[in-house]
């Protein structure tokens, strides 16, 4: 009987041994440190330290540094919190355009997220490729992502937006580029973030689909820009159906008289669905704004920034934290 038992106890001992170190114990709270003094001294490493589709919340803590990095956070992951140390120096960078090696828009990201059910406090993504052709930051396709007090950087396309019915929520952030610098299909609310423009352009391209009722809505946000920028549109639609509404804003003079660009197609007059609420600033008068732009009610407007607009696939109402 001994001897069966030892002969059991060698098993499981050689059994336990041979597994990966992180399937045999999984933290809940990971240290991302590039001195040596956390779990990893990578982002991309990190991944490797969570645990496929988790029912606990995973909190990966990241150090200050400069973590030069070409991030996916993989689809299998969810329930995962990413917590910068402080956002202006915890910084996740690459360099990355669409013309090296034709590479096209959609694999320049910096961070990708293909995962579900993620939180990003007090980070800064960055990409800071010269400006010779789209360059993405930040390239979302998973649901229910919230930003908290984050900074975006780039020129042309630094944030997509990807996945119809995606929804994300957006607290605090800044976010600067030059042209279409948000841009995609998803649902997002960006509420109390500055938007910042470094070119004489265009701040979103929403691609809606026709059968989303809500895409882009900017709540009680900042729109600035960089001295000697003057003519900025609040939008034009890459897609028709393109919804983009700004509720409660405040806008400097370089917002252009007309508001809105059809993209030079008459046709997407018709269908894009764009209006304002309660703009203010000297770029905010109603004065030379285009006529096809349909302006909500009041009523409508403050539906646009309540969480029913994330009921697409579920009920989903992100926390909203003090900043």
């Amino acid at each position: 009987m001994l001897r069966h038992l030892s002969i059991i106890s060698i098993l499981l001992f050689a059994l336990t041994a041979a597994m990966p170190l992180g399937a045999a114990e999984y933290k809940r709270n990971i240290t991302v440190a590039q001195d040596g003094s956390g779990d990893y001294t990578t982002l991309t490493e990190a991944m490797e330290g969570i645990r496929a589709f988790m029912d606990y919340t995973v909190t990966v803590n990241i150090k200050n540094g400069v973590y030069r990095e070409k991030l996916v956070i993989p689809s299998w992951l969810e329930n995962v919190e990413f917590v910068g140390e402080s956002v202006d120096s915890t910084i996740i960078t690459f360099s990355d355009h669409a013309n090296i090696n034709k590479m096209g828009t959609f694999r320049t990201y910096t961070v990708k997220v293909e995962g579900c059910d993620m939180t990003f406090r007090n980070l800064t993504i960055e990409n800071n490729a010269e400006q010779l052709g789209q360059a993405v930051a930040l390239h979302t396709e998973g649901d229910r992502l919230s930003f908290i007090n984050c900074r975006f950087l780039g020129n042309q396309d630094t944030i997509f937006t990807g996945g119809k019915n995606s929804r994300l929520y957006f607290l605090g952030c800044y976010i600067e580029g030059t042209t279409d610098f948000i841009f995609g299909p998803a649902t997002a609310l960006f509420e109390d973030c500055t938007i910042y423009s470094k070119r004489d352009s265009y701040i979103t391209a929403a691609s809606t689909p026709k059968d989303v009722e809500v895409g882009y809505v900017f709540n009680r946000c900042r729109l600035k820009a960089a001295p000697g920028v003057e003519k900025v549109y609040l939008g034009r639609p890459w897609r028709p159906y393109a919804f983009t509404m700004f509720i409660d804003c405040e806008m400097d003079r370089h917002i252009a008289p007309t508001g809105w660009d059809n993209w030079r197609n008459p046709d997407n007059e018709s269908t894009a669905r764009y209006g304002e609420f309660g703009s203010t600033g000297e770029g905010a008068s109603a004065d030379g704004r285009v006529k096809w732009a349909s302006n909500p009610d009041a009523s409508t407007a403050h539906r646009y920034v309540d969480a029913a607009i994330f009921d697409i696939n579920d009920s989903w109402s992100p926390a909203k934290p003090k900043l």
